[in-house]
């Protein structure tokens, strides 16, 4: 009898309205305070005046396919200055009538990028699958050969040459990086104090600055006659001075693998090499994800710091369509589209990063 009236009793009583379901959570997060709740009801009141207006400029009284005049004489966003110079903000001056090579090049190297990040897929093949890709890429970008028309690389512009600074600046800054931060751990003398000047005066100036040394002053110390392309010189500041940020992050995570590790590489009679590729560097380069990735998204932004040397990637594309005095004064508009480009990009390279850092964690 007694059991019987408990378990009625358990099913009858049931926690307060207020304590669970969304009201729990809107009353413990949200109105847990005087402070929380003044701060919650302040931030309703600015979204209550700001996302109707946004919604109303941006999308009701947007004009998509429209003319300059036309969207002069609206109150909504113009977005007719993205759709109709679409082909010259992802292209440049890339020829007209040869924009579908770029675009080809573009979905190879997304195709690539999307096929990489399986680690199924992390085999000996994916190199020579890279090799083929990035020929491919380069012959379609270049052409010269197969028929294909020859165009120079100061037409190259808009997305591709983007992509083009940032994928291959990040693959090979890392390395680079890793490089430096093993040299400024070694006991070489001149090998570390190489390092340890390079890492110091890297970190110690802007990007700016690399950028301008790289398209102003290095020419000057090549013979008469010999001239080194601007976007190669571009793409070699932008990995020299990612990888001295690199380097750092990497010797913090150096430095956080225990002692223990190396003691027991060397009761195995591992070589320096063996250590470090199969036990420290493994572990050390898990550790580090989250800030490496970090200098990573921040490294793909700085690419857009090009417009200063007159390379037309893609912000420099969109501040010259700007320039048309037909669309001057939508610079709202054409900013918004840029600034989504970037945040998708940067979004799938921290998602990514979060993904592996689950498929790595080993619960230690």
């Amino acid at each position: 009898m007694e059991e019987t009236i408990t378990s009625k009793t358990t099913v009858e009583i049931r926690p307060p309205v207020t304590n669970i379901g969304v009201i729990g959570w809107m009353r413990a997060n949200l109105f847990n305070g005087w402070f929380n709740s003044i701060l919650t009801l302040a931030m309703l009141y600015l979204c209550w005046q700001t996302i109707p207006t946004f919604i109303d400029w941006a999308f009701i009284n947007a004009n998509w396919v429209t003319t300059s005049d036309q969207c002069k004489a609206s109150d909504g966003a113009c977005w007719s200055v993205v759709t109709s110079n679409i082909r010259f903000i992802l292209f440049g001056f890339y020829p007209h009538d040869l924009q579908w090579r770029p675009l080809l090049a573009v979905v190879i190297l997304v195709g690539l990028l999307i096929y990489s990040q399986n680690r199924n897929h992390w085999k000996k093949s994916l190199g020579y699958i890279w090799m083929t890709g990035l020929f491919v890429m380069g012959l379609l970008l270049k052409g010269g050969l197969f028929g294909l028309e020859s165009v120079e690389s100061n037409n190259w512009g808009g997305l591709p040459l983007t992509l083009l600074l940032s994928v291959f600046g990040l693959t090979a800054a890392y390395p680079v990086g890793i490089i430096l931060a093993l040299g400024r751990q070694t006991k070489m003398p001149i090998i570390k104090s190489f390092c340890v000047v390079y890492i110091e005066l890297i970190r110690g100036v802007p990007l700016i600055s690399l950028l301008f040394m790289s398209s102003v002053v290095f020419p000057l110390f090549l013979p008469e006659g010999m001239t080194v392309n601007k976007i190669l010189r571009a793409q070699v500041a932008i990995i020299l001075f990612t990888a001295a940020y690199i380097a750092e992050v990497v010797r913090g995570g150096l430095q956080g693998i225990n002692r223990g590790q190396y003691e027991a590489a060397e009761s195995l009679g591992l070589s320096y090499f063996q250590t470090m590729r199969l036990i420290i560097l493994p572990q050390a380069l898990k550790i580090v994800i989250p800030p490496s990735v970090s200098i990573l998204i921040s490294a793909f932004k700085d690419t857009s710091l090009v417009v200063i040397i007159a390379l037309y990637d893609l912000l420099k594309t969109t501040q010259t369509t700007l320039t048309d005095p037909k669309w001057m004064g939508f610079s709202a508009e054409a900013y918004i589209f840029v600034a989504l480009i970037y945040f998708v990009c940067c979004f799938f390279m921290s998602n990514y990063s979060r993904r592996l850092e689950k498929e790595l964690d080993t619960g230690l």
